[in-house]
C-alpha cells in the first residue's frame, strides 16, 4: 500500500513527484517536467565544481621507496636468464627509444647484458634492419649504433614530418671538409687554403654543432685551433674521421661526378629517324665513299691552285723583262 500526496494510505493513491523523478530517470523514461522548468527550481550551478579543489599527487615517489628490483645487480642477474632472441628484443628495444648512438658500454649499462652478446645481438640487428630491406635500418654512426629510416624512403618521411632537407653551401662544406682532413686547424690556415675569409661560415658550422673549438695553438697570437664535432660524425653518418674517403677515393668521386655533369650537359637526342639512318651499314658506305671523292676534289682542287700560282709566276717573269733598244730607219745609232 501506498501513501498518497495528502499523506493518507490508499490502494489507488500516486507516489510522490520526488519518487516519480527519481523512477523515471533510472528507467530511461521521459521526465514529465522540461529542462528550462528543471532549470528555473533548480537554478544555475558552479562551472566546475573541482576548481577549488587541489589534486593529491597520484605517482609514487621513486625518492622515498627506491626499487630494488631494477638495481644494476639484480638486472645483471636477470639478464643471465635471457635468451639469445629476448637478449635482440632489449637491444632493440633500448635502440629505438634512444635520441643518440649509443655505444657497447652504454647498452651494457642501461640493460646489464653481458658485452659479447651485445655486441652478436647488434650484428644480427644489423643484418636485420639494413639497407634496401627494412625501413629502419641500424647505422653505426659516431662510436654507437643507432636507428635512422631508411635513406630510399627520405622523401615521404620528410613531406609527413613537414621539414626542409638540409643542405649546405658549397662555401660550408669546403670549410667543412678542410677543417675534418687538417684538424686541427686555425683560421689563417683556412683562409690561406681557400683564399678568402672564412669568418661568417665558420661561425655558421659552429652554430650548427658540426665544428668545435679544440684549443689554442702554443704559438704566437695563441691561434684558436678548430675541429670537427660528434654530430659532425652523426650527420655524415660516419662512425669514425678513419671512415672519411681517402684523397684517391675523392678523385675518383670527383671524375665520377664530372662525367655525370658531362652526360647531363650533352645536347637532346636526335630526332625520330636519325638513329635508323645512322645504324644503316650502306649509310656508313656511303659517308666513306663520299668521304673519299671529297679528298679527291680536294687534291684536284690544291693541284688547280699549284698550276695557277705557276702560270701566274711565268706572266710576271714575261712582264718584268727589259723593253728592246730604240732603232731608227737608218739602223742603229753609233755609240
Amino acid at each position: 500500500m501506498t501513501t498518497g500526496r495528502n499523506g493518507r494510505k490508499g490502494k489507488n493513491a500516486a507516489p510522490p513527484v520526488e519518487e516519480v523523478e527519481a523512477s523515471e530517470v533510472a528507467s530511461g523514461g521521459p521526465s514529465p517536467f522540461s529542462e528550462e522548468e528543471i532549470a528555473a527550481v533548480t537554478g544555475p550551478g558552479p562551472a566546475d565544481e573541482l576548481d577549488e579543489v587541489d589534486a593529491v599527487a597520484i605517482e609514487e615517489d621513486a625518492d622515498a621507496t627506491p626499487d630494488l628490483e631494477t638495481s644494476f645487480e639484480k638486472l645483471v642477474a636477470k639478464s643471465r636468464k635471457l635468451s639469445p632472441d629476448r637478449i635482440r628484443t632489449v637491444i632493440e628495444s633500448v635502440l629505438f627509444v634512444a635520441e643518440r648512438p649509443l655505444s657497447v658500454d652504454e647498452l651494457f649499462q642501461a640493460t646489464g647484458i653481458d658485452r659479447e652478446l651485445i655486441a652478436e645481438a647488434l650484428n644480427q640487428l644489423s643484418g636485420i634492419h639494413r639497407d634496401g630491406i627494412s625501413g629502419i635500418v641500424l647505422y653505426e654512426v659516431a662510436g654507437g649504433w643507432q636507428f635512422r629510416t631508411d635513406p630510399h624512403s627520405g622523401e615521404y618521411v620528410r613531406r609527413y614530418l613537414r621539414v626542409k632537407p638540409q643542405r649546405l653551401t658549397r662555401a660550408a662544406v669546403e670549410t667543412l671538409a678542410i677543417i675534418a682532413y687538417r684538424q686541427p686547424v686555425t683560421r689563417p690556415e683556412l683562409e690561406d687554403i681557400r683564399g678568402v675569409d672564412c669568418g661568417a661560415v665558420l661561425k655558421a658550422l659552429i652554430d650548427r654543432k658540426l665544428v668545435k673549438i679544440l684549443g689554442k695553438r702554443e704559438e704566437v697570437g695563441r691561434p684558436i685551433l678548430y675541429g670537427t664535432t660528434r654530430e659532425f660524425l652523426e650527420f655524415f653518418a660516419l662512425k669514425d674521421l678513419s671512415a672519411l674517403p681517402t684523397l684517391r677515393e675523392f678523385h675518383e668521386l670527383t671524375q665520377e661526378h664530372r662525367d655525370i655533369v658531362e652526360k647531363e650537359a650533352q645536347p637532346a637526342p636526335p630526332a625520330a629517324g636519325t638513329v635508323e639512318t645512322l645504324s644503316d651499314p650502306g649509310f656508313t658506305k656511303r659517308m666513306e665513299k663520299n668521304a673519299a671523292a671529297s679528298e679527291a676534289a680536294l687534291e684536284e682542287l690544291e693541284e688547280a691552285i699549284e698550276a695557277a700560282d705557276r702560270t701566274t709566276k711565268v706572266s710576271s717573269s714575261v712582264l718584268d723583262t727589259p723593253p728592246p733598244p730604240e732603232t731608227g730607219a737608218e739602223g742603229p745609232k753609233p755609240e
